[in-house]
């Protein structure tokens, strides 16, 4: 599923052509998605403004002038294609191959966003574990979605100390506990691999044992990692597109992931990438390097 980066590149993305303009028709060409779009949903959407485009750990969150939030999650191969008057998609060298799908015709562009200023935004998602609700905008926090998730990793008030108070006591393996959304909001699976590594801490050490001097290397690496993929994109691991139909290329900068058997790129390193199975997930890592 996109993580952190490509949900964020997707509300910048989405930022221009969505924030203050108003929806003047929304069309949905089925009645649902991972489970069915709310009652009324395009007759509720139909003449309100966008008041902010926000995002919380992977979803996106565009609040509506009247106090509802729109709450979208990709799923596993949702995107958002948009069409302004006058402008073509181009895609780029990373970009898929264009086909009808995000046209607005496609058999998988399953809804369709209208603004008053003339732009498209189609949602297209092969596989549908997309999600589409709508909510009262100050429920949010305490929405069974977003009711105990941890902090933000870019926000200011993540930092090592926080961390290190939530991981005191954690017996399971710092991989592990990345990827608790109560313990830090966002974190997948490709950059938790990529932020250890950054950090030389091996993904199998006792994530208790990380609180206090490794957290305050871990912790900056976490966010020098997730922005490093913002500002490039985010990565295109299968059907992943940006809303203007390129693609991500952090991929060609990862350290570790998906690099089982290739040399360490750590300078003077001379380790080995290798690859172990942790909570069904495939994590990447150095053993010379990583500690």
């Amino acid at each position: 599923m996109p993580e952190l980066p490509e949900v964020e590149t997707i509300r910048l993305g989405l930022l221009p052509v969505l924030s203050g303009r108003r929806f003047v028709r929304v069309d949905a060409r089925r009645g649902d998605l991972r489970v069915p779009l709310p009652i009324d949903f395009t007759s509720r959407l139909a003449d309100r403004r966008v008041h902010a485009l926000r995002r919380r750990a992977k979803y996106l969150l565009l609040d509506l002038e009247d106090g509802e939030t729109l709450i979208v999650h990709m799923g596993m191969s949702g995107r958002f294609t948009v069409h302004q008057p006058g402008q073509q998609l181009t895609p780029g060298r990373f970009a898929h191959k264009m086909s009808i799908d995000g046209s607005g015709e496609g058999k998988h562009d399953h809804v369709e966003f209208v603004t008053n200023d003339g732009a498209r935004i189609v949602f297209t998602d092969h596989r549908r574990f997309g999600l589409m609700l709508l909510e009262p905008t100050k429920e949010l926090d305490s929405h069974k979605l977003f009711a105990g998730l941890g902090p933000e990793p870019l926000d200011a008030e993540f930092t090592a100390a926080a961390f290190s108070a939530a991981i005191k006591g954690k017996r399971t393996p710092i991989k592990s506990a990345l990827l608790d959304q109560r313990v830090v909001a966002g974190l997948g699976n490709i950059y938790c691999s990529e932020a250890l590594f950054r950090a030389r801490i091996s993904p199998k050490r006792q994530a208790a044992s990380v609180a206090g001097v490794r957290a305050s290397r871990l912790v900056p690496a976490i966010k020098a990692v997730l922005q490093r993929a913002i500002e490039a994109g985010g990565s295109s691991l299968r059907d992943y597109a940006r809303a203007d139909g390129e693609l991500g290329y952090f991929q060609h900068h990862f350290g570790v992931y998906d690099r089982e058997g290739k040399p360490c790129p750590r300078k003077g390193c001379g380790g080995t990438v290798r690859r172990i199975v942790q909570a069904g997930r495939s994590t990447f890592y150095c053993p010379k390097c990583q500690r």
